[in-house]
């Protein structure tokens, strides 16, 4: 715990200074952007950055540099070969170095900070999960080993309590989606609150998509009777469902109201971990205390251990609901205990 400590300090004392001797004055809102958001560089600390390579294409034409050329000696943004970096994003520019805002012509196909994090989180994943598979091989029925021993029990506790449990008889198929969304969200939680992490899992464009997959995964799994409860909800009078169509608008709206809670819950619970934890950091800057310090490091240290259990949480949950609408699209429903009323309820 005593090293923990010291390290912390040591690492956010050399992330504040580079900070302050970029700009003059320590502020503690741009060193939270500047960690929270995406960039086209890798600050891992003070004199440690990775310039990742800018790929473009302007009118057709291919276009790639080091996003290194973007910064002169005093690290002041400035243009390059008609481009311009400002705000996180890379504009045309005219021939005084200004963005040109109306430009419509370039695409940026860029490794950025976020993009670079995801090739290191699935890198780990196929090393873990690959040398799992060889164990299996190479120690057929025998106890597991090593990494195998470890992630045994999370890939049957994601099989029979999360699968099994929430989708039925037809679990297997939803299988690899479902460990893959489990081990990618909770492997990028985790790599996102080591010093220089990426906050990818807390960047809304990756969480729609892996919200998104869920989306169609539910939409396109869906049976004659999940789709007979969303037009025709049984139990429901008449004209609710045909005279004024309340219920189909509000079952419709319902598909896509699900995975925006998945986007917007992973998003907002992982990004306000990483900004409670600089803000605790940035107070040691801010009051210049010797008795502020140590108690923003205590509570920064107890924030990061309680975001490694929210980094677990968040992958379980993400998986956990999502196996519940899967769950939900291929359940053929009871329609007689459904109406509980009438002949069918005679019977």
């Amino acid at each position: 715990m005593k090293k923990l400590f010291i390290l912390l300090f040591s690492f956010l004392t050399i992330t504040a200074n580079a900070a302050s001797s970029e700009g003059g004055e320590f502020k503690p809102g741009d060193m939270i952007t500047h960690h929270i958001a995406d960039d086209y560089s890798w600050h891992f600390a003070d004199g440690a950055v990775l310039y990742l390579p800018v790929i473009l294409i302007d009118n057709g034409q291919f276009v790639s540099f080091s996003s290194s050329n973007f910064y002169n000696e005093n690290h002041e943004l400035v243009p390059y070969r008609g481009y311009k970096m400002e705000h996180g994003h890379i504009y045309k520019a005219n021939e005084a170095g200004e963005p040109i805002a109306d430009y419509s012509g370039l695409y940026d196909f860029s490794i950025t900070k976020n993009v670079a994090s995801m090739f290191v989180s699935v890198a780990l994943l196929f090393f873990v999960f690959f040398s799992i598979a060889g164990s299996y091989k190479k120690n057929a029925g025998k106890a597991p080993r090593g990494m195998q021993s470890f992630f045994e029990p999370i890939i049957i506790f994601i099989r029979d309590e999360i699968a099994k449990a929430n989708i039925g008889p037809k679990y297997e198929r939803y299988m690899p989606y479902l460990l893959t969304i489990f081990f990618f969200i909770w492997f990028n939680n985790l790599l996102g609150l080591m010093p220089g992490g990426a906050n990818l899992t807390g960047n809304i464009a990756v969480t729609l998509v892996l919200a998104t997959m869920t989306l169609l995964i539910t939409v396109f799994s869906g049976n004659k009777s999940y789709w007979g409860h969303i037009f025709n909800t049984p139990g429901v009078p008449w004209w609710l469902k045909w005279g004024i169509p309340i219920m189909p608008v509000v079952e419709l709206i319902g598909i896509f109201t699900k995975p925006f809670s998945l986007m917007v819950r992973l998003f907002a619970n992982i990004t306000a971990g990483h900004i409670i934890i600089l803000s605790l950091f940035s107070l040691i800057f801010i009051f210049q205390s010797v008795a502020v310090g140590p108690l923003s490091v205590a509570f920064a240290t107890f924030m990061n251990f309680l975001e490694l259990f929210v980094a677990l949480l968040q992958a379980y949950i993400f998986t956990l609901l999502s196996a519940m609408y899967f769950g939900g699209a291929v359940e053929e429903h009871d329609h007689v205990s459904d109406l509980g009323h009438g002949e069918g309820a005679h019977h």
